[in-house]
């Protein structure tokens, strides 16, 4: 395979762009002189295909072809539900706890009375500290079970979506919220004969399913799929600005729902109904992303390398001493032993393996990838833990509401819309398709894309993404007025669209059968994120409450300096390799001199090497 590296302008950095003649399997020794590039009568072919991804799609019309808008419209009513039922699920769990503390009170003294509490009404009588003790306790433990299941059962189907497709598998992961939903319903249904204690069974499903966490990493695997390198962090922008709006608006929204209908259980219908359209949206609309060629030889791949680990086992086994290791090599000889990898790979953190390749050559790739994924850590971490925080601050220091608080939340999330539907989009326009659609008007071939790492353009917009969140939470440090904390609001939601670009670069450091694998070892990460990061930021802010407040915005300013500091090595260029491919330098590019260069070429990562050392993935 040759490939040509052309230097771009404005601070695009390398794009590489595929001769699809050379790439053509027909094009051997025996191919007419002319080659698959040049027509019969001597004029050049002009390729029509940008991004080598679709070949497998070409001859579908377009209704039927794979695209991230396929996504967008079942994406935004499942976030605009997943938005709006936050805020009614609370006050439903308030409510429970409340009757059946109530209920106990009444057993233990019969003389006790109280108020009837009234699911979804006011019940000012709840607003005692016994109850919303018992409430931060339950809802903590519904967070840190689903939080955990989540992050073992998002690699396993992000490993599985590059075998199987990912349709099924967001289908799989949206039916664990579905049966929460249920339970839900049921349980404020029928108080009185199912304990609220129930919700944890709905909670427990919705983490065996992967919850959120893998619904999201699906969809961006979905995404990188179906579209090119240089559209792909738009592309997932997209779905970012989906969830944005849903956080922004589904409040809203369900609060002049419920106050319409009367009804607190109603929503809960209404999000039921958006989970159950979502899933027959995406099983029965949306096209496969994957085709059965590339899911077949993902699932080939996948069978070598669990019959060499085996192999590898037995040899091992076999030139040990013990009697106990010779009859263990023993049985593994009488027998396949294909069960022995699936257990070594149990391993709750084996799916980091993906981003951590081993051998000697590896270690500039392994370095861009333990930065990239500990970049989108921080930034999944801080969403997740510090909302609840940050309104808890406002609240005690300005003595806001429930309407300024949700018109503050309302307006940072608009501000994030915007950035990543209008501001994002516009710089990748100008700063990397525009410099493409150059390259090839001068080249006069329209050759494809493929991904190639890191480019000028990721590394700067994670970077100012970054910058813009420390200089945000640093205002909030120091803010004493609503203004300058609205103020440095704003400036915190430019830092939006970091999500998205991280994650498009880590999809482009990696082949397409394995962008599953690496955004599910992504996903352990969000879980672990989503478990550990509330309990971190809330119990910082309740022992320092009392005598500086601000100690929770100075440690994720921390952590968002950190990132910082890190995204400055990050490099570009560095990739999974087919294995017959070789590296490729371009002095005019001006991303690393020659020397550097050269030593990129040494340690950049062909698939043979991480099939040989990395553990197998299910």
């Amino acid at each position: 395979m040759t490939s040509e590296r052309r230097p771009g302008k404005s601070g695009d950095g390398e794009i590489i762009m595929v001769d699809e003649e050379v790439m053509d399997a027909g094009s051997r020794e025996t191919s007419p002189l002319l080659g698959a590039g040049a027509s019969p009568d001597g004029s050049e072919r002009r390729l029509s295909q940008e991004w080598d991804g679709g070949d497998d799609f070409k001859h579908l019309p377009a209704w039927r072809r794979p695209s991230v808008l396929w996504l967008i419209g079942p994406f935004f009513f499942f976030t605009l539900a997943f938005g709006g039922v936050i805020v009614p699920k609370l006050n439903l769990i308030v409510d429970l706890v409340c009757r059946n503390y109530f209920a106990d009170e009444s057993l233990k003294n019969p003389a006790f009375t109280f108020s009837p509490v009234i699911l979804g009404a006011e019940n000012p009588q709840c607003n005692i500290p016994a109850v919303q003790k018992n409430v931060s306790i339950f809802t903590l433990t519904l967070s840190v079970l689903a939080g955990v299941l989540s992050a073992l059962t998002a690699p396993k189907l992000g490993s599985l979506s590059d075998r199987y497709g990912r349709t099924r598998l967001i289908v799989v992961a949206s039916c664990g919220g579905v049966l929460n939903e249920i339970i839900t319903i049921f349980a404020a249904k029928y108080p009185n004969y199912i304990d609220y204690h129930w919700l944890i069974l709905g909670s427990f499903f919705d983490g065996l399913s992967g919850s959120f966490t893998a619904g999201s990493i699906l969809s961006s695997s979905y995404t990188s799929d179906c579209t090119p390198p240089s559209r792909r962090g738009v592309a997932i922008g997209y779905l970012h600005a989906c969830l944005f709006t849903g956080l922004a608006f589904g409040p809203l929204l369900a609060g002049y729902f419920v106050k319409f209908t009367g009804s607190l259980l109603s929503i809960f219908y209404v999000t039921l109904g958006c989970h159950i359209f979502f899933i027959f949206f995406i099983l029965f609309v949306t096209p496969e992303s994957l085709s059965q060629k590339r899911q077949m030889l993902a699932r080939e791949k996948h069978q070598h390398e669990q019959e060499e680990l085996a192999q590898r086992l037995r040899s091992r086994l076999h030139l040990q001493s013990t009697g106990l290791a010779s009859r263990a090599a023993s049985f593994l000889s009488d027998y396949p032993g294909d069960w022995l990898p699936a257990l070594l790979s149990a391993n709750p953190l084996a799916p980091l393996k993906s981003l951590v390749p081993g051998g000697r050559a590896n270690r500039a790739f392994r370095r861009n990838m333990i930065i990239l994924a500990c970049l989108d850590a921080v930034i999944l971490s801080a969403a997740m833990g510090s909302g609840t925080v940050t309104i808890l601050y406002t609240e005690y220091m300005f003595n806001w509401g429930n309407f300024e608080a949700s018109r503050f939340v309302s307006l940072i999330s608009f501000i994030r819309v915007i950035v990543l539907l209008g501001i994002f989009p516009l710089v990748n326009w100008f700063f990397r398709i525009r410099p493409l659609q150059r390259q090839r008007r001068e080249s006069g071939v329209e050759a494809a894309e493929r991904n190639s790492g890191a480019d000028k353009v990721d590394v700067w917009m994670l970077r100012v993404a970054l910058t813009a969140e420390v200089i945000g939470i640093m205002g909030y440090i120091f803010a004493r007025s609503q203004a300058v904390f609205v103020f440095s609001g704003v400036i915190t939601a430019i830092g939006g669209l970091g999500g998205a670009v991280v994650q498009s670069t880590i999809t482009k450091h990696v082949p397409a059968q394995n962008v599953g694998a690496v955004l599910g070892a992504i996903g352990l990460l969000h879980g672990a994120g989503r478990v550990f990061a509330p309990m971190i930021f809330n119990g910082l802010y309740a022992a320092t409450v009392e005598t500086f407040p601000q100690a929770f915005f100075v440690l994720l300013a921390s952590l968002f300096g950190l990132a910082l500091m890190g995204s400055l090595v990050v490099r570009r260029g560095l990739f999974l390799q087919d294995e017959d491919d070789e590296p490729v330098y371009s002095p005019s590019s001006g991303a690393t001199s020659e020397p550097e260069q050269r030593e990129i070429n040494e340690e950049t990562v062909t698939e043979a090497d991480v099939a040989s050392e990395a553990l197998p993935r299910v």
